[in-house]
């Protein structure tokens, strides 16, 4: 995606009644998509009482979104360059809308499983061209300010999510099909406020055809590749070690040939790679990427499998649940800006080795709530101190990481850089949710109660087992940001070349 300055006939300012319209739409939009990757997380038991199937449908459910945004969010980037930002944007709205009502009225969780991939799709269309927009919008004084309200009203979406979610799904023994239904009177309300204050932002298509200019070989391949490896380590438990393996070597094969094809694309420049490879020779975006990969992993995974634990372990309701995360969110919210301030004083190596190491620590204290029971938790006791460890430790990551991303791109590839960002976060939770569990012995479990009401034993140490990984693997990132960082500055340590 390449993000351009504001052209002078659509230098708006900010306290103008079409800077208000904009921000109102934009905020709106990736407000619904930020709402629904919340809200599914805590709705995961009800679907899977709702609608059958093992842990490995929870597991489809979740990263079928995450396969399809992650693969296709620079192409939605691009298409908006190409074609209109507006146009696209508009096109999301109204595909997310229609892939909502599908999940809410899905019969079966495999339908409900293809409704999540077109969701994602849809996601795809939505979330680069809402930035997108604010960024080809506003003047020079205020884009960055705009982009600043944006960032901040659309973290209200994700602070309330659980919580609303909660109490949608607690409304009755289908409540789980409302967190769908929400999304609609939003999207309507986006789109109103989209016809009202935002210009149509024409493209830059030329005479040629949308395939010409648009990498859809790339497109296709990262999501192929993905979904074969990702699908062969979801349903491993099935397909045996044989077809899981041949699987994921097809599936690895793929991605090698989208490398390939993308330099192939960078030396043509057409169409236009949607992952220029060239970023990557660049030391700081390398690592920073590194780093998100590794910490995402391990948010993504936490946040799947500890609504799971809460209700079918330690029988909280939705409501609470929803609640139980709450800290996490406030705590971005209130002192995330003030940790990217940092950066420029004391460089990002100290805050990205210290941060993921946090992490660990509220990930290993999440661990032990599989060796509790229903009868001797306590929130504020064994839910709440780990919860705030863990929201202290990313708020050291979220920032600086971004900062460091962008440290050394340059404007021009400022827009490329922040899509790729976006997309490794997105890949990195769908792979960890595959990979992780399945290392730990999940894969087969089902986290439903049995018996007397007390979750399966199986998936309780299964949960144990996958924290105490996933806090490895962060604490591994950790690790990796000293060793990497340059420091007195967000930059990477730079390597000579032979013979430099």
């Amino acid at each position: 995606m390449t993000t351009r300055s504001a052209s002078p006939a659509a230098a708006i300012a900010l306290n103008a009644r079409a800077g208000r319209w904009i921000v109102a739409a934009t905020v709106t939009a990736s407000g619904v998509a930020l709402l629904d990757s919340t809200v599914v997380n805590v709705a995961l038991p009800q679907i899977g009482a709702d609608l059958g199937g093992e842990f490995s449908t929870l597991q489809w459910v979740v990263t079928s979104y995450l396969l399809t945004l992650g693969s296709l969010v620079l192409v939605g980037g691009s298409l908006g360059d190409l074609i209109g930002k507006r146009r696209v944007f508009v096109t999301g709205l109204a595909s997310f809308g229609a892939a909502s009502l599908v999940c809410a009225l899905s019969p079966t969780a495999t339908a409900l499983i293809f409704a999540r991939g077109v969701q994602g799709v849809a996601a795809a269309l939505l979330v680069p061209n809402s930035l997108a927009i604010l960024s080809a919008s506003f003047n020079d004084r205020d884009r960055g300010r705009a982009i600043g309200l944006w960032s901040g009203l659309a973290g209200i979406f994700t602070v309330l999510g659980p919580f609303v979610g909660g109490v949608l799904i607690q409304s009755g023994p289908h409540g789980w099909r409302w967190i769908f239904l929400i999304n609609l009177p939003f999207l309507v309300l986006a789109y109103a406020f989209t016809r009202a204050g935002v210009a149509p932002l024409p493209g830059r298509r030329t005479a040629q055809s949308i395939r010409a200019q648009v990498d859809l070989i790339g497109a296709t391949g990262a999501t192929l590749g993905l979904g074969l490896v990702v699908g062969a380590l979801i349903e491993a438990n099935q397909l045996g070690p044989l077809w899981t393996t041949a699987l994921v070597v097809a599936g690895s094969l793929t991605l090698v040939g989208f490398l390939a094809v993308e330099f192939h694309r960078n030396r043509t420049k057409m169409p236009e790679p949607m992952l220029d490879p060239t970023l990557f020779r660049i030391r700081s975006f390398s690592a920073a990427n590194t780093i998100t990969f590794v910490v995402y992993g391990a948010l993504g995974v936490t946040f799947f499998l500890l609504p799971l634990v809460l209700q079918d372990g330690l029988g909280y309701s939705p409501v609470a649940a929803g609640a139980a995360t709450l800290p996490v969110s406030l705590t971005l919210i209130l002192f995330s800006a003030r940790a990217g301030a940092l950066v420029p004083r004391i460089g990002a190596r100290p805050l990205l080795s210290a941060g993921p190491l946090i992490m660990a620590a509220g990930m290993l204290l999440l661990a032990r709530l599989s060796m509790l029971t229903r009868v001797d938790t306590n929130y504020w006791r064994d839910v709440m101190p780990a919860v705030l460890v863990f929201a202290v430790g990313l708020c050291l990551v979220v920032a600086p990481v971004t900062t460091t991303v962008m440290s050394d791109v340059g404007a021009a590839r400022s827009g490329t850089a922040s899509g790729v960002n976006n997309a490794v976060a997105r890949i990195a939770g769908l792979i960890a949710i595959a990979v992780l569990p399945l290392i730990a012995g999940l894969a087969g479990a089902s986290p439903q109660a049995s018996g007397e009401g007390s979750a399966n034993s199986v998936f309780l140490s299964g949960y144990g087992r996958t924290m105490v990984l996933a806090a490895i693997v962060c604490a591994v990132g950790g690790l990796f940001a000293w060793l990497t960082l340059e420091r007195s500055t967000g930059r990477a340590t730079e390597i000579k070349e032979p013979g430099a």
